[in-house]
């Protein structure tokens, strides 16, 4: 049998068969990844003086008062049921496990790895998915929660105010933190408040976030933004609905707890200073906080919360033991229970998730 013609060599027919291959796409989460580890090792460097004075105190956390630091460690669990309660509604969710291990988790991956509250909120949402929790419940209840928190600390100075007019004295760095605080909390307010009232502003930085994100990777997701922000603006005001004093409590309860649980763990250090200046110290060192230069703020909050603390007048030893037995409760405890939370999620939904988590609208 005679061989069919071939105008193309077999050789080049077999090249031209083949699938053509993707172009390589630019590894930007990596990238964005090594460049923070760069500029959190930069910072933790020149932090280092300042970090060293702090935890060569360890020893002298042998003479804090046990029954303070008892009293500490129940506030700051306070501090975080309040959080869960206010996920729970945001959520629209009736488990108390999955978002307490959701969120003990995430905070647990926030202070470890660098980015912050953006990290945590990966890994508390993946988590709440896998939980069964809907995603567009779980952006939205993650962002009203997020944005709840961060207005409380910015209206905290408000409360320090009226001792302030009333002839507490206040270092000049102390009512410079009151100010920002103050804008801080007016200007959060004014923009959830026109994100809530209209749909304008709403659609207006959608489309500006839609316009940066077309030169980036993420193009293809930003087709829709403005819409879908407007969705999640509706299901944050539906989830809350009639609960929102619950919210409110929560909010105040999350921040308030934490707040106390610094006061105590300055009376465990035998410090009383007054309490409005401490809470002007504990508002910088929750700014600092919010940094994502390094895991949950390390070596900023420590090194600014006992310069403000200082400045509240503490005594520069009973700032460095005190900001150390704080941290210690706050940001260190956490830690190994965050690890536990994990286990125990993994061990209820396993790998693939499940979807038993019951919702439940306000």
């Amino acid at each position: 049998m005679a061989t069919p013609f071939l105008p193309y060599p077999r050789s080049a027919m077999a090249e031209s068969a083949k699938p053509a291959q993707a172009p390589r796409r630019v590894p930007w989460r990596l990238i964005w990844r090594i460049v923070l580890l760069l500029i959190g090792g930069v910072s933790l460097y020149l932090l280092a003086p300042k970090l060293i004075e702090i935890f060569t105190s360890w020893p002298k956390l042998k003479t804090l008062e046990p029954w303070w630091v008892g009293l500490a460690v129940v506030f700051e669990a306070m501090s975080f049921v309040s959080l869960w309660e206010v996920e729970r509604i945001a959520l629209r969710a009736s488990s108390w496990f999955a978002v307490g291990t959701a969120q003990l988790t995430s905070n647990a991956a926030g202070s470890v790895i660098p980015g912050g509250g953006a990290t945590a909120g990966a890994f508390g949402y993946r988590m709440l998915v896998q939980a069964g929790i809907p995603p567009g419940d779980v952006a939205s209840g993650l962002t009203a929660t997020m944005l709840g928190t961060t207005a409380m600390v910015f209206a905290l100075p408000l409360l320090a105010l009226p001792a302030i007019l009333g002839g507490v004295a206040a270092p000049r760095g102390l009512v410079e933190t009151a100010y920002i605080g103050v804008g801080g909390f007016v200007l959060v307010a004014a923009l959830g408040a026109a994100a809530f009232l209209w749909d304008r502003p709403l659609l207006l930085a959608g489309r500006a976030a839609r316009w940066v994100l077309r030169h980036t990777p993420k193009r293809d997701k930003a087709a829709d933004l403005p819409e879908r922000l407007l969705r999640q603006r509706d299901r944050i005001k539906s989830a809350f609905g009639e609960r929102w004093h619950l919210a409110l409590a929560g909010v105040v309860g999350k921040v308030g707890f934490d707040y106390l649980a610094l006061v105590c763990c300055l009376a465990a250090v035998g410090a009383r200073p007054d309490p409005a200046l401490v809470l002007l110290a504990y508002v910088a060192g929750s700014l600092l906080a919010l940094i994502p230069v390094t895991p949950g703020g390390l070596g900023f909050v420590e090194a600014g919360l006992t310069g403000m603390l200082a400045l509240a007048g503490v005594s520069a030893e009973q700032a460095l033991v005190g900001t150390l037995a704080y941290r210690l409760v706050a940001f260190w405890l956490p830690l190994p229970v965050g690890g536990i939370a994990y286990l125990l999620f993994r061990h209820r939904y396993g790998a693939g998730g499940d979807s038993s988590v019951s919702t439940a609208s306000p």
